[in-house]
């Protein structure tokens, strides 16, 4: 089979698309034909290993992949050949076959595609549990979501708002992508670019400041972002996509008794009582039209280097999607 391999890490031309043995399934597990990828900033972080886990090498990143049963393993029960599957897969999901625990399947729902399946669970999981789980957000909050036309920000400016946020203050790079982030029920829109954009935060909110900041830029964005986060307010870290983490003063929190937590998919993910539910709560949304699903782009997998250079080169909006 074909697939995306990482042999040394680094920029985005690492990426090597090579032939490699195909998977076979062991016990308790499927083997997946592959139909749709989905591309993550944590792919790229990944790739110049400085993901929060140090990566071995070599490697085939991809954690999320969408596709239909190939094989099963021993063992395996009520996973036939055939079924239509999305899957979180760790790595591996960068190739035209991958194997994943039975387990772990969810089954995609009649009438949503293989490139629309793989672009929910990482990223829709991730913008519920940070707003929900780790924000805490309440009916009325106000929100800032950065970033807000990519993968996550795209969805958990919509989540926002069906969860009850009051104001849902989105900041983007470009007009392009602030009009999508309107589109999608930001309230206030702000160009993250401009040195003013803290300040705008707190005009849009009464000079309060934001309830809930969504943080996964890192920077100098973490420490901005606490100067426009109000009393009691609540910062959630879930990445660091310019590739400085920042850094904090902990008493700096103490004046206005303020909140910073962090967030990591994988501890929401082996927690099946909260994982499942969230999930049937987002394809709900799905499936009523509440729920809009971005696909930014779509990518043959020999062209992978592309994808990863467009996503951190800001080029692109909502979820890329690479297809074998």
């Amino acid at each position: 089979m074909h697939a995306v391999l990482v042999e040394t890490f680094g920029g985005p031309e690492v990426l090597e698309y090579v032939e490699v043995e195909r998977p076979s399934p062991g016990e308790g597990e499927v083997l997946i034909e592959v139909r749709a990828s989905g591309v993550n900033y944590a792919d790229t972080m990944r790739r110049r290993n400085t993901y929060l886990v140090p990566q071995e090498l070599p490697f085939i990143p991809g954690s999320e992949v969408a596709g239909i049963v190939a094989g099963v393993g021993e063992g395996v029960r009520g996973v036939s050949v055939g079924d239509r599957v999305v899957a979180l897969v760790g790595t591996g999901g960068y190739a035209e076959y991958v194997t994943a625990p039975a387990g772990s399947l969810i089954p995609i729902p009649d009438g949503l595609g293989f490139d629309e399946a793989a672009a929910v669970p990482l990223q829709g999981l991730t913008a519920y549990h940070i707003l929900k789980t780790s924000g805490r957000l309440a009916e009325g909050e106000s929100v800032l979501v950065h970033a807000a036309a990519g993968g996550v920000g795209s969805l958990a400016v919509q989540m926002a708002k069906l969860m009850g946020a009051g104001t849902v203050i989105a900041t983007a790079s470009s007009r392009k992508k602030l009009e999508l982030a309107a589109s999608l029920g930001a309230d206030v829109l702000i160009d993250y670019t401009s040195g003013d954009w803290p300040e705008r935060v707190r005009e849009a909110t009464g000079g309060r400041g934001a309830d809930v900041i969504l943080e996964m830029v890192g920077g100098d964005f973490p420490e901005k972002n606490l100067s426009c986060l109000a009393t009691f307010g609540r910062m959630v870290v879930y990445g660091a996509a310019s590739g400085q983490r920042g850094s904090l003063t902990p008493a700096s929190l103490m004046y206005r008794n303020q909140t910073v937590t962090g967030f990591y998919l994988p501890r929401i993910t082996s927690r099946p009582e909260i994982f499942a539910s969230s999930l049937q709560e987002m394809l709900h949304w799905l499936s009523t039209g509440d729920l809009r699903l971005i696909i930014g782009g779509r990518y043959r997998l020999e062209d992978t280097s592309k994808a990863h250079a467009d996503l951190e080169g800001r080029k692109t909006t909502g979820k890329l999607i690479l297809n074998p």
